[in-house]
């Protein structure tokens, strides 16, 4: 029997290669407001984190103007069909049947504001495996990973910590899980780096989505 009874998944980069979309969207805020200036590797370190945090960081932007370049990203990203500009990652929908099909829980824990993740997930029809969609909120005061996990966790009604297991490919997935008090499972397949998954203290790693099946059916 497994050691989890719960396992949580991030969004993107972990469940979906939502590379082009999201870089499509921040550049089309970036145009926008006039910043043209950069080196378009920067645009992947939107993935992930709170954009507006990363308006913030990343460009120096006030949290005023920060919060005008997320409501350009959500124009383009929602209502011009930027959030479907993805696809599935290999093997991850054997991974949830099998995990599913095992009794095991299953959620998502994404800082993707809540209502855009469960539309992306029904689209590319992984909603049927998922008891839950825990997000950030659309004033992105919920976005922190460790919230949006023991929310997750309140949603499925999962109380036992040590049953739990949060996969994600960033470290903002990582640190999330270890605040949270729940076990931590770094996805190499997705966007962040295997330096950056182990600085921020993975229990364990996978470098394929069938990996995860694997480790947690034994």
């Amino acid at each position: 029997m497994s050691r989890f009874r719960t396992v949580l998944f991030d969004l993107d980069g972990t469940l979906t290669d939502s590379a082009p979309g999201i870089k499509a969207s921040v550049r089309y805020a970036l145009d926008n407001l006039g910043v043209r200036d950069y080196d378009d590797a920067v645009l992947y370190k939107f993935i992930g984190p709170p954009l507006i945090w990363s308006f913030k960081e990343f460009f120096g932007m006030s949290d005023e103007r920060a919060a005008e370049g997320l409501a350009l990203y959500r124009y383009d990203y929602n209502e011009r069909g930027g959030k479907y500009n993805a696809r599935v990652y290999d093997g991850v929908e054997e991974t949830l049947r099998r995990m599913r099909n095992a009794g095991i829980g299953l959620g998502v824990a994404t800082a993707k504001p809540e209502n855009t993740a469960k539309e992306v997930i029904a689209h590319f029809g992984l909603d049927k495996y998922f008891g839950c969609v825990s997000g950030g909120n659309p004033d992105e005061k919920r976005c922190g990973k460790r919230d949006i996990i023991l929310h997750a966790m309140e949603l499925l009604g999962e109380t036992d910590r040590a049953a739990v297991l949060m996969v994600g490919d960033r470290e903002y997935d990582i640190t999330g899980a270890k605040e949270a008090g729940v076990t931590a499972m770094g996805a190499l397949y997705g966007f962040g780096s295997e330096c950056e998954l182990v600085a921020a203290g993975a229990d364990m790693l996978v470098s394929t989505a069938g990996e995860i099946a694997d480790t947690v059916l034994g």
